[in-house]
């Protein structure tokens, strides 16, 4: 009985670093979560708008005015710019993401996976290693896979300009990314988005409206100006998302991590007194039968 509350009191003690561990992973992910989400509640609602103005623009160009990155061609060669976080211990947060990314390329990017062209870019460690594993037949591109450890728009911004410049020489015909789409520290929602071509804006009810647009100096300068801008704001706002998703979706596992460990160490300590209690019993009986043997004597 010994050898069994030694046991009991090392799970107890094992339990309970365990549980200091994930309190401390909740309160640095608390932390960490306000800072990203003030950033993408700020940025959020000026890129959507951006990106509304910019597909209604690229609507309703008349032909003086043209713009590679709203061209739809056949897709030849396609990128799938697959988002994630670098750490784990944050629930299936990756998992999630990473299994959209899968969804998308067996349902819309299955022939040009067939045929070779089907490229997959990482942003986070964690979606290179699960792809790495599982499939031998992508081209994978891991050059900015530590890109999310600095999330300052002048770093970000180069590598949607590089990404730009590769949709405008034909290099890919068209770039979607998928990423974590932040809604609260509860909930974040795996999310697939067209990036190259941009979409253009549907008309409804069957009529079709011409946005009221006027250009100073001219359309065509203004655009070569205006879309590369809302292009990379949109691909910085990709990363600000799930990194905020990330910090959130952490801080609610340590949170149920330690609620599990407190159940836990209830259930411990309740066999721990039982055992004790069976080991006192058992000490008792064998105390008072040893003195009634002597008295016997």
């Amino acid at each position: 009985m010994a050898g069994g509350l030694k046991e009991v009191r090392e799970r107890i003690k094992s339990v309970i670093s365990t549980q200091q561990i994930t309190k401390a992973m909740k309160m640095v992910s608390a932390a960490k979560l306000r800072k990203a989400q003030n950033a993408i509640v700020q940025v959020r609602p000026y890129s959507d708008r951006l990106n509304r103005m910019l597909s209604n623009i690229l609507s309703n160009l008349d032909g003086d005015a043209t713009t590679s990155f709203g061209t739809v061609r056949e897709v030849k060669n396609a990128l799938v710019v697959v988002v994630t976080s670098n750490r784990g211990l944050c629930g299936a947060f990756n998992t999630n993401i990473n299994k959209e990314a899968i969804a998308l390329i067996n349902s819309k990017y299955a022939k040009q996976r067939q045929e070779g062209k089907l490229t997959v870019m990482f942003v986070g460690k964690k979606g290179y290693d699960y792809f790495r594993r599982r499939f031998s037949d992508l081209n994978y591109n891991t050059e900015f896979v530590n890109l999310s450890l600095n999330l300052e728009y002048e770093h970000t911004s180069p590598v949607a300009r590089q990404l730009m410049d590769e949709f405008s020489s034909g290099k890919y015909d068209a770039i979607e990314i998928v990423y974590g789409r932040f809604k609260n520290a509860a909930m974040q929602f795996p999310t697939v988005e067209q990036w190259l071509p941009v979409a253009k804006m549907e008309s409804t009810g069957g009529s079709k409206k011409r946005a009221d647009y006027i250009f100073e100096p001219d359309k065509q300068q203004l655009l070569e100006t205006l879309i590369p801008s809302i292009l990379q704001l949109q691909f910085h706002k990709t990363l600000l998302d799930t990194t905020a998703s990330e910090h959130g979706a952490r801080m609610t596992a340590m949170d149920k991590a330690t609620e599990n460990a407190e159940e836990l160490l209830k259930n411990l300590r309740i066999h721990y007194n039982k055992a004790r209690q069976e080991a006192i019993t058992t000490e008792l009986g064998e105390i008072v039968g040893g003195a009634a043997a002597l008295e016997g004597n």
